[in-house]
């Protein structure tokens, strides 16, 4: 079983807002931990808009609980309908992540039996913003998330298992479906990178030189990225087609597997040129002495296809070689860009890596 941050925070924030609606003598304090617990995300940025909704919605949820309370009295029935305007409403304002907290507010407020309804409404109301202000404040300092590390370290770890799978996959070693297995943790765990991404683009800098180098990084990831799911379509592609593969001949199936070889290397040499390991201007791609150009590629591609035309070779499948070698190039075009992205952080931020990368990172 794995805890993370935030489940920690979860029960730190718990914890905090029982304090504090005990401290205010606040009755029936229970109703601030069940805000607390709606109130936890997983970003500052989330949790900033998450609490100006919630506010809203509890002030919705209040508001037609007094007035029902006050026209209908305490019936089952009035409680009944008026969490059904309340989701009305909510749906109408756009409010449907904090629709949970407008109801508790609702059915926390119209449950009192007693006289002094009001005062008894505005406690309750009172109460429950302890509640999700209590979880802003432990999201905001208690265990800050460090999305950035998470970020690479997830496309780190997966690009690793891609390029070992691709290794077999060109090489007819891998199992068929050890390989379809494979590739379908791949394409969750790419899913997971996407939203780790997009928690990590929502974090904000207020210091305008820190703006800057967020943004060329958001830059340099989302090509990251990018290239990571070109090398993962690519593996695919050598999974579709691995009987074609196969009937290439020879001299042809070693030249792709080189080109592959050496992408695979160089694509390692990116990300350990992004923390600081590699030089920037070091690249064993670019000084391959044997390098094929792309275009002299495809004019042995071409080559292959007429010879194995005059011989009467049915089994080459040129259609399908050629959905490889697109992938293939794809792929190198994307490595190239984003070496020269990294070459271009890193003459302008060299010095901001993360120390972090520096310490995990080998």
């Amino acid at each position: 079983m794995k805890l993370g941050a935030r489940v920690f925070k979860t029960g730190v924030a718990i914890v905090f807002a029982l304090f504090i609606a005990e401290l205010l003598k606040l009755p029936s304090p229970v109703f601030a931990g069940i805000a607390a617990i709606f109130a936890i995300q997983p970003s500052i940025y989330r949790s900033y808009q998450t609490i100006v909704e919630q506010v809203q919605a509890n002030i919705i949820g209040a508001t037609i609980a007094v007035i029902f309370g006050l026209l209908f009295g305490h019936h089952v029935v009035a409680i009944g309908i008026a969490v059904i305007i309340a989701i009305g409403l909510m749906l109408k304002f756009k409010l449907e992540k904090s629709l949970s907290l407008a109801l508790v507010s609702v059915v926390a407020i119209m449950e009192f039996q007693g006289d002094d309804f009001l005062t008894f409404g505005l406690i309750r109301f009172v109460t429950i913003l302890v509640g999700v202000l209590a979880a802003f404040v432990v999201n905001l300092f208690f265990l800050p998330p460090k999305y950035e590390v998470k970020l690479f370290r997830k496309i780190y770890i997966l690009q690793d298992d891609i390029i070992r799978w691709t290794r077999l996959a060109v090489r007819q070693a891998s199992e068929h479906t050890s390989t379809k297995a494979a590739l379908s943790k791949f394409k969750s765990r790419m899913l997971r990178v996407d939203t780790l991404y997009d928690l990590y683009k929502e974090e904000r800098n207020y210091l305008k030189n820190k703006k800057y180098v967020k943004a060329r990084k958001l830059v340099v990831y989302r090509q990251m990225i990018l290239t990571s799911k070109k090398s993962l379509e690519l593996l695919q592609r050598l999974h579709n087609h691995e009987n074609e593969l196969a009937q290439l001949p020879t001299q042809f199936h070693l030249m792709i597997q080189e080109r592959l070889d050496s992408l695979l290397t160089y694509h390692e040499q990116l990300l350990l040129k992004y923390t600081g390991k590699l030089k920037p201007e070091h690249s064993e791609w670019s000084k391959s002495i044997d390098y094929v150009q792309r275009n002299e590629l495809m004019e042995i591609f071409i080559k292959q296809i007429n010879f194995a035309r005059e011989e009467g070779d049915t089994e080459f499948s040129s259609y399908h070689l050629l959905y490889i070698l697109s992938r293939i190039l794809d792929y190198e075009e994307n490595l190239e860009h984003l070496d020269t992205l990294i070459v271009s952080y890193q003459s302008y931020h060299g010095h901001e890596i993360n120390v972090e990368f520096e310490e995990e990172f080998i």
